[in-house]
């Protein structure tokens, strides 16, 4: 009963890990909201408000489904005064399965101030620290996959982003160096990164006084997995309340809404309704945002953002 106790969570875990190659993948933390968060995908973005932004999300994937992803991530990013530069920070810890992810990344990004709008280039470094608890799939007398471990991978990251007041788009490679880390006596693979490569865009359209509409595109490309599409559609109505839906290529459908409570403060949730096989022993994907605009002086006016 043990043996098959273990075997029928490690199936569910493989499962897990093998369905979230496109989104996923344990090294890439996806979230649905990105369209609001972009500097966990492109260290350019970094110093691309007026000022010290702070963005905190939780995700819980696949709600009902043992060893399923759980992500937290905290960014701060802010212009460096009277410079062309921006500074950004990015904290994130993923569970998935029996393995448990760290990362930390600090972001600098060069502005350059354009007619139309800036153009920031951007590099990031820092680590993914990895605990994979085996013993949570083992069972007494088994000498497979078993044990507490651990793998600290460093790395570093680019990108390029444009924006103006009502576009943006860019293009980036958070983790540049492949790596990986297994078992040499059983083959076992217990970490992977490989290289991960975003596309992003969006544009502000004014339908009225009252309405705007703002279309976003990401699309995903990763090394032995399909291309992945993004489509995303946002109406903001008074400049108040962001109402969305999303089309995740080979995934999901997913349902977004965000309120700017006042000049500095807005709040975001987003729900995930799988497409694929997956959704039918889980009821769904969660997600919470906050977001803080912080003002240098009283007398600062914070220029309302749509990304």
């Amino acid at each position: 009963m043990k043996k098959i106790k273990a075997l029928t969570k490690l199936i569910v875990i493989v499962i897990a890990s093998l369905s979230s190659v496109n989104t996923h993948a344990q090294q890439q933390a996806m979230f649905t909201q990105y369209m609001f968060n972009g500097l966990a995908l492109n260290p350019a973005y970094a110093g691309s408000h007026d000022a010290l932004n702070a963005t905190a999300i939780a995700r819980a994937q696949w709600v009902g489904l043992e060893g399923a992803p759980n992500t937290q991530s905290v960014s701060l990013h802010a212009p460096v005064p009277n410079k062309h530069i921006g500074l950004g920070l990015l904290f994130l810890r993923d569970n998935i399965g029996v393995t448990k992810q760290n990362s930390l990344f600090v972001s600098y990004a060069y502005k350059i101030k354009m007619s139309e709008g800036n153009l920031s280039f951007g590099l990031q470094g820092g680590f993914n620290d990895y605990s994979h608890n085996l013993n949570d799939i083992g069972v007494d007398g088994d000498n497979l996959l078993v044990g507490n471990v651990k793998s600290f991978k460093p790395n570093v990251g680019a990108g390029i982003y444009f924006n103006s007041e009502r576009f943006y788009a860019g293009a980036s490679v958070p983790l540049m160096f492949n790596s990986a880390k297994d078992d040499r006596a059983t083959s076992f693979i217990y970490s992977e990164i490989k290289r991960h490569y975003f596309v992003t865009a969006g544009y502000v359209f004014d339908l009225n006084k009252s309405l705007k509409l703002k279309p976003n595109v990401l699309i995903k490309t990763v090394d032995g997995a399909p291309i992945e599409f993004d489509f995303n559609t946002n109406l903001l109505i008074n400049d108040l309340l962001w109402v969305g839906l999303s089309y995740r290529s080979f995934e999901s459908l997913d349902f977004l809404l965000e309120l700017q409570l006042n000049d500095q403060f807005r709040v975001g949730y987003s729900y995930d309704m799988l497409t694929n096989d997956l959704g039918k022993v889980n009821a769904g994907s969660h997600e919470l945002m906050l977001n803080y605009m912080f003002k240098y002086s009283k007398d600062r006016v914070v220029t309302p953002r749509y990304f």
